[in-house]
């Protein structure tokens, strides 16, 4: 009898027998196509990034990859994401191409993006948004919302007329995608917080006496570190005097370290501060939380009855 299957004349797969009777035993038709997707791309890839490859919403694909996951076919998923680097995808035109073919949903955020950027995007501007929608998995809406802000944060630190570059909204797709921002709601939530956060930093660049200028990028990354921290401007400036009494001059890693010591001790306002440093007075009990045993108890009075005599 005649095969049936046609050739394809292309690269093939190959699943072994094993992978093969626990995806038929389960007979779930979105974890075989997965793990056929994961095969053609040799393992090399999160699972979630080939949604846009499958045309699936994230809500399929995740059930998918749980689906494998239990059967015991992929591993747990990573705890990072790494930064865009030579590993990632390369992408050529007939991948854009393809996409731009089969995906009316990538064709439409292309459009949105150059009409926001105000230019006609290259071939590799093209392969790097096709990254964050294909390899990364990001929604359409999700990298519209990326762009918005990258080209919104650009233009307020440079002035308008200045755009993003690809490479910066890549970096930063990287970014949300580690955060796990992956849907229009969580965008929403961090573009709400990082607003919040832009309106605190001048009160906080005044306390380290830096002026009203805005901070450098290494310079806003400890300030919205220490905003997560929960620190008020007025306890930051408490590290800085301290900082300078001991350095002679601002140095951020300095006022991290102090930082970073009261937030491992749960002090956060200058009267926390003021009330954990303060030296416990001699003779004082520990903490109720932190007595010792009784019969260390017991010796510690006996010793303070000897003092007195």
């Amino acid at each position: 009898m005649a095969g049936i299957l046609r050739p394809m004349g292309d690269e093939s797969v190959t699943v072994s027998g094993a992978a093969l009777r626990r995806l038929l035993e389960r007979g779930d038709g979105d974890a075989a196509l997965l793990y056929l997707a994961l095969l053609r791309h040799h393992g090399m890839v999160p699972p979630r990034s080939l949604a846009g490859e499958l045309r699936w919403e994230r809500p399929r694909i995740e059930a998918a990859e749980e689906a494998l996951r239990q059967l015991e076919l992929v591993s747990a998923p990573a705890a990072e994401i790494p930064e865009p680097a030579d590993e990632k995808p390369d992408y050529h035109q007939e991948d854009v191409t393809g996409a731009l073919a089969r995906d009316e949903q990538f064709r439409l955020l292309i459009a949105e993006v150059e009409r926001k950027l105000g230019k006609k995007l290259s071939t590799p501007d093209l392969g790097t948004l096709l990254g964050l929608y294909d390899y990364l998995g990001l929604p359409s809406d999700v990298i519209y919302l990326l762009v918005c802000h990258c080209a919104e944060r650009i233009q307020r630190r440079y002035g308008e007329g200045r755009r993003p570059t690809l490479r910066q909204i890549e970096k930063e797709g990287y970014s949300w995608a580690r955060m796990g921002i992956d849907t229009q709601t969580g965008a929403a939530e961090y573009l709400k917080k990082y607003a919040m956060r832009q309106e605190s930093m001048p009160a906080y660049m005044r306390v380290l006496q830096m002026g009203d200028r805005l901070p450098v990028a290494a310079e806003e990354k400890y300030l919205a570190a220490w905003q997560e921290w929960g620190f008020p401007p007025e306890t930051v400036a408490e590290a800085y005097e301290k900082t300078i009494l001991k350095c002679h001059e601002l140095k951020w890693p300095y006022i991290n370290g102090i930082l970073k010591k009261w937030h491992e001790a749960g002090l956060h306002t200058p009267e926390q501060i003021a009330a954990g440093d303060r030296p416990r007075p001699r003779g004082e009990l520990p903490h109720r939380d932190q007595r010792p045993p009784e019969d260390e108890m017991r010796r510690y009075v006996q010793a303070l009855h000897r003092g007195k005599e």
